[in-house]
């Protein structure tokens, strides 16, 4: 009888044993956190502060944004699905500074800052800056804030991230910022979000580290400012990445007005000092320049680039840059401009514009092929190089 409890309790060990393992094999099921500012609402909810049930959550678990306005400012340091309702809206009070810019240094303000983490999730939440607080140019203020993080914010609208009328000139003010330093990385996907009242950049995405897969969003600058001149969507300083589906238009500096004495110029889509990078099947326009690529071996397809002010709807500034089956009109001086060797502008639909394409003098082993050109005077024109890497104005 004792033989037979022994081995019977031997078989149950073995058996919980067993059970424990693949437990801890598959992890724990993540739990969910209900935030509510109204029980009326939420009666479910045990916290009444985002930020509360972050602190309180395990990394993994589910955190459920009721409806609702929250005047707080969020430190993500932990993996989370943070999944909100499309009423609630996080819309902090003289946000603080609670981060420092890896590249310069810059003191900065982040109405979300997602730090040292991975599978970060956010996706629903309506981020509004209107009551920033902020008085002047530093800290800079931003909406979103990855550094050194990975995740995604899908299906999200960050707004109003900007600073008094007499601040406009500040290189501050943007919707989603992602950095990476210290040997450190950031892998980030920014999908289906509405991006706009921003005062410098809707998106950015740098430094070495970085990627950025930003796809399907909308960003709208302010449009004519004799402010911070805008970029809507960034990828820049060896940061990696594709810009794909997305529709940016407005970003105009208006005392651009003519080639010669444009001081600085704004962007639809900017990448610079960055290689690489796929920008497809964007929608963009009203602009001084739609597409601007300042670097090499970048794939420009299938977009639809229009109304570029002064400049033109797609400019390449490197080496071989791919610049096929895009649809360009309206461009100022020129629909598209190449300054650089051995890149491909092929298969192009080129209209409305003095000249058709610019390619500056000194280029050499282009490729023009299949380009379809209407209402253009000139398709191709040589003029000398005038090179405008010096009057952008990326953020960084």
């Amino acid at each position: 009888m004792k033989l037979h409890n022994s081995i019977v309790l031997r078989s149950s060990l073995v058996t919980l044993f067993l059970v424990l393992a693949a437990y801890d094999s598959f992890g724990a099921n993540p739990g969910k956190l209900v935030v509510s500012n109204n029980s009326a609402i939420c009666p479910a909810a045990k916290f009444t502060s985002i930020q509360d049930a972050i602190n309180a959550a395990s990394p993994g678990d589910e955190i459920v944004i009721c409806n609702g306005v929250y005047a707080e400012q969020l430190s993500i340091t932990k993996s989370l699905d943070i999944d909100a309702d499309s009423g609630a809206f996080l819309v902090p009070a003289s946000i603080q500074q609670n981060a420092t810019s890896l590249a310069t240094g810059d003191a900065i303000a982040a109405a979300v800052l997602v730090s040292g983490a991975t599978n970060v999730s956010i996706s629903g939440l309506t981020v509004d800056g209107i009551n920033n607080g902020i008085t002047e140019c530093a800290p800079r203020l931003i909406g979103v804030y990855f550094q050194n993080a990975s995740g995604n914010l899908r299906h999200a609208a960050v707004r109003n991230f900007n600073l008094g009328t007499a601040l406009n000139a500040c290189q501050s003010g943007t919707g989603v910022f992602v950095e990476s330093g210290g040997g450190q990385t950031s892998d980030v996907e920014i999908a289906h979000c509405s991006i706009h009242d921003f005062q410098k950049n809707g998106i950015t995405a740098n430094e070495t580290g970085t990627t950025a897969k930003i796809h399907d969003n909308v960003v709208t600058g302010v449009g004519p400012t004799n402010g911070a001149a805008q970029n809507g969507i960034q990828i820049g300083f060896s940061a990696a990445g594709e810009i794909r589906e997305n529709t940016v238009t407005n970003n105009v500096w208006s005392p651009c007005t003519v080639v010669a004495s444009c001081l600085t110029v704004a962007t639809n889509i900017l990448v610079t000092g960055s290689d690489n990078v796929r920008v497809s099947g964007n929608t963009v326009g009203i602009s001084q320049v739609g597409i601007f690529v300042d670097g090499n071996n970048a794939e420009v397809r299938n977009n639809r680039a229009f109304a570029a002010s002064v400049f033109e709807d797609i400019r390449l500034q490197g080496n071989g840059n791919h610049a096929n089956d895009n649809s360009v009109f309206n461009g100022g001086d020129a629909d598209i401009y190449l300054q650089g060797n051995n890149n491909f502008v092929d298969r192009n639909s080129i209209s409305d514009a003095p000249v058709g394409i610019l390619e500056a003098s000194g280029s050499t082993g282009n490729h023009f092929v299949g380009n379809a050109f209407f209402n253009v005077a000139l398709q191709i024109q040589d003029p000398a190089a005038n090179n405008l890497s010096k009057r952008v104005v990326p953020e960084r």
